[in-house]
């Protein structure tokens, strides 16, 4: 299989993790977001990602310049329809994924791929509305933050996905040296069905806003369980309020089973806007 371009559709954190790794893929690349503002922000964004790995040895000049040729921003007008691969990387909703997949399906050629990001809602419910082709041209990739440098790939095979797709996309990632998971099509795939108990009962041991709980649990499970960083670290840096969009979501999807159950602490922080990095504060300050 061979990747010659790519529409990532979502210029939050995400989307533009995944914009960038691809570019550096030697993959032409286009960025879509229903703000325009945000599309431009998330590429100089990007640019400026390349420039420091550039100032630090980690690209050439002339690689950094590829990389940015192959970027480029698009809107709903604009989009290639003979693009090789769409991955949408919006908001855990399940209604709005479905109309941007549906519009998506009246633009792009029937040979195109269609992927989600989703980290929580099932494969099969966001193809089920598609003709039975683009079904059958539908998986999950669910990439992890930061994409550019984590190596794991989540590769989703939804009801309808056809086997020598997954196996293409495996054989793809694989030989541009990311790690491959194959999942079944259950909500939370591997990752997030596991971290749900990660974040869960750090948030039911500290159980309210405690900062110096909150220290000690990370740093425990740092030092002691060899995680990169702890819950709470964590949570600010994906976003309480996607975190907990999530957490919401894998425990609906099993019928409100305890072990998945959301923490009022969660729902806390995001009522009064402490999100974590992105507003400057969250379980801890970053002003």
């Amino acid at each position: 299989m061979t990747l010659n371009s790519v529409l990532v559709v979502g210029a939050g954190t995400m989307g533009r993790g995944i914009a960038q790794w691809f570019a550096q893929q030697s993959v032409k690349v286009q960025l879509l977001d229903s703000n325009e503002a945000t599309v431009k922000t998330a590429i100089d964004s990007i640019n400026a990602s390349w420039d420091k790995l550039q100032a630090k040895g980690k690209f050439s000049e002339a690689e950094t310049n590829k990389f940015k040729e192959s970027l480029s921003a698009c809107n709903w007008e604009n989009i290639k329809p003979d693009t090789d691969l769409v991955i949408e990387a919006i908001i855990e909703n399940l209604e709005i994924k479905n109309d941007v997949f549906n519009k998506l399906d009246g633009i792009c050629n029937s040979e195109t791929v269609f992927a989600s990001n989703t980290s929580s809602i099932p494969i099969s419910s966001l193809a089920k509305s598609l003709p039975l082709e683009r079904r059958e041209r539908f998986l999950g990739l669910h990439f992890f933050n930061p994409a550019p440098i984590m190596k794991l790939v989540e590769v989703i095979k939804g009801h309808w996905s056809k086997e020598e797709l997954i196996s293409d996309f495996t054989t793809w990632f694989t030989e541009h040296k990311k790690e491959v998971a194959i999942c079944n099509d259950s909500p939370g795939f591997i990752v997030n069905r596991v971290a749900r108990n990660f974040y869960g009962e750090s948030l039911r041991v500290v159980n309210h806003y405690d900062t110096e709980k909150m220290k000690e649990v990370d740093n425990v499970l740092k030092k002691c369980g060899g995680f990169r960083m702890g819950p709470f670290e964590l949570m600010d840096l994906i976003g309480i309020d996607i975190n907990y969009s999530v957490t919401e979501s894998v425990w609906n999807s099993f019928y409100n089973e305890p072990r998945f159950a959301p923490h009022q602490l969660q729902k806390k922080m995001v009522d009064s806007g402490r999100l974590g990095k992105k507003t400057n504060g969250g379980f801890y300050d970053y002003e």
